[in-house]
This record gives structure tokens, C-alpha cells and sequence, in this order.
């Protein structure tokens, strides 16, 4: 076990016995903002240093911009929690060969940017903003939380031809449990870290954080066509989020299941990308469509997601 995690466990627990309120106010500010920043890879480095780095202010925050491109035909690259736009690398090249900009950010206290956090109402002022320059992208690549960030800031005005979204929280109100979980922490320390969060402290301005940050709701608001890759053996954002949003979106969405590639592998496996690079050409010409026409990938025989690591294995496919 890591010993930061023992420690944190054991403090917060035992304070919960005395002082609850105190032991929740901890464990909040732990549960909002990144253990630690995400540094750029070494895999990543070279595509990271080929972007062209501006800034914005979001908050009174610099946010950290990169840009693959001269700026026509443009992706939005939308990152997760502890995470940063370098980890898109390997699909960068990949739009950069279809001729398409990537447009990334570092979210506040992520990467390169200033602050110490950022929500998904962050992600969702930051992907607006960068709106204000770009008038509208021709596909919205995201990942983990950035994928729930997606989904509201499409309702919300964003505009956008494509969506692809890896790993995504298909709606928040399962995390304060699983940090608990993760983390060890007793009954008594989420029950004040919810309150903490419904309190407004999180989501200033947002009453009913279930409905709210749900990516299901009003399917018909997010009229484009949806390609969702998710890991069945995901162990950070569960693979039944991916089935809701299959569940509420029918049609509209392809489903690309895989196996043995979790939560963030499935970001650089070079087979899920093909399927992506495919979704995304075929927006422009569809003679490049790799699914087919009733949009269903079928990766049994032909995508392994155990190949290059460990044991054998086979992808689901496309449901």
C-alpha cells in the first residue's frame, strides 16, 4: 500500500470519529484537487514540443493552449482528471495526417496551466472559449472526465461535427464513493465530503449535481454522430457507463468495446485508433468510413486488446 495513502486513511478515519466535519473538510479538498501534476511523457515529447503554446485566462487562471496546425479544421482535445493534452499524442499525428488541426488544453491545475483544479464546468468554459477562436470543431476528442465536460458543453452551445470519447464518466454521482474506496475512507467521511460537494462548493451555481452532470439526459440536445471506446476492464471509470450511454443514444453512438487495455492504455493502443482516425475521416469522406453502414464495428477477429501485454484476450467489438 502507499504510504501517503495509509496515512491519509488513517488520519481521516480516526478524525471522523470526533470531528466529522473536520475529517470531510479534508477529505474535500483532497477529492478536488490533483494529488499531483501529470508530467509530459517521454513517448509524448516529441509531438508536445512540435505545438504551437498559447494562453487564455479563464478565471483569473492562465490555461495553457497547444495547437497542431494552422488552425483549419479543427479537434478539440479535452483531457481528464490529473491528466494533460500530451497525453492525445499518438492520435495527433494521426489528425495531423488527415489534414486536421488538434486543439488541446492543459485544464487549471493541470499540466502547464496556473490554479490548483478544475471541474468539468471548467473544462466546459475553457472548450467555449477556445469556441470564441475557432468558430466551432469538426470533432470533440475526449477523454475520462474531459468526456462528461464534452457532453455538457455540446449542450450547451458547443459546436462540433464528431464526438469520440474514451473511458467516459457518463455522470458524476459515483465519485465521492469510489475516492472513498480508493482511498479507504469510512461511511462517515463521504457522507460529509457529499455534503461538502451538494453544498455549492464544487459546482457554484449547480443544484442537482446528478441531473446536471448527466451525459444521458436529453439525448436528442446532442444531435452528431458518437463513437464511445471504453475498456471492459476499466478500474477507474466502470464499463456500465459506457452501456448508459449506448442505452440512451441508440444509433446515434457506436460502442467499441475492448479488453485488457484499462482506463488509460486504450488512449495509445494503435488498433482502437485506427477505429477513431476512421469515425473521424469519415465525417469529411465517407469513403474513408471504416464501420460499416449500419455503423457497428465488428473487432473480434481482428483486435486483440491483450497482444502486446499481458495474456491472451480478445476485443468485444463494436455493440
Amino acid at each position: 500500500m502507499d504510504p501517503a495513502v495509509a496515512l491519509i486513511r488513517t488520519t481521516l478515519n480516526t478524525a471522523s470519529l470526533a470531528a466529522p466535519g473536520l475529517a470531510g473538510r479534508a477529505a474535500f479538498e483532497l477529492y478536488r484537487h490533483p494529488f499531483r501534476r501529470s508530467r509530459v511523457r517521454p513517448g509524448e515529447r516529441e509531438v508536445h514540443d512540435r505545438a504551437v503554446t498559447g494562453t487564455l485566462r479563464h478565471g483569473g487562471v492562465r490555461v495553457v493552449v497547444h495547437r497542431w496546425g494552422d488552425g483549419a479544421r479543427p479537434v478539440l482535445l479535452m483531457h481528464g482528471w490529473r491528466s494533460r493534452a500530451s497525453r492525445f499524442a499518438d492520435l495527433v499525428s494521426r489528425l495531423r495526417a488527415l489534414g486536421l488541426t488538434a486543439v488541446g488544453y492543459d485544464a487549471p491545475g493541470h499540466g502547464d496551466s496556473g490554479g490548483r483544479t478544475a471541474t468539468v464546468l471548467d473544462h466546459r468554459a475553457v472548450a467555449l472559449r477556445l469556441q470564441e477562436s475557432y468558430g466551432g470543431f469538426e470533432a470533440v476528442v475526449a477523454h475520462s472526465l474531459g468526456v462528461n465536460a464534452a457532453f455538457l458543453a455540446l449542450r450547451e452551445g458547443l459546436r462540433a461535427e464528431r464526438l469520440v470519447a474514451f473511458s467516459g464518466a457518463s455522470e458524476l454521482s459515483w465519485l465521492p464513493t469510489a475516492f472513498c474506496e480508493r482511498l479507504g475512507l469510512n461511511a462517515t467521511v463521504e457522507r460529509e465530503l457529499r455534503r461538502r460537494e451538494a453544498s455549492g462548493a464544487m459546482f457554484p451555481g449547480v443544484t442537482d449535481i446528478r441531473t446536471h452532470f448527466d451525459a444521458a439526459r436529453d439525448p436528442g440536445k446532442i444531435a452528431l454522430p458518437i463513437l464511445v471506446a471504453h475498456d471492459e476492464d476499466d478500474d477507474v471509470v466502470p464499463f456500465s457507463h459506457a452501456r448508459r450511454l449506448r442505452a440512451a443514444y441508440g444509433e446515434q453512438l457506436e460502442l467499441l468495446a475492448t479488453r485488457g487495455l484499462g482506463h488509460r492504455r486504450i488512449l495509445t493502443e494503435p488498433t482502437v485508433l485506427d477505429q477513431v482516425t476512421g469515425f473521424l475521416a469519415a465525417g469529411t469522406d465517407p469513403g474513408l468510413r471504416s464501420f460499416d453502414g449500419r455503423g457497428s464495428f465488428d473487432g473480434r477477429s481482428s483486435f486483440d486488446g491483450r497482444r502486446s501485454f499481458d495474456g491472451p484476450g480478445k476485443a468485444v467489438g463494436a455493440v
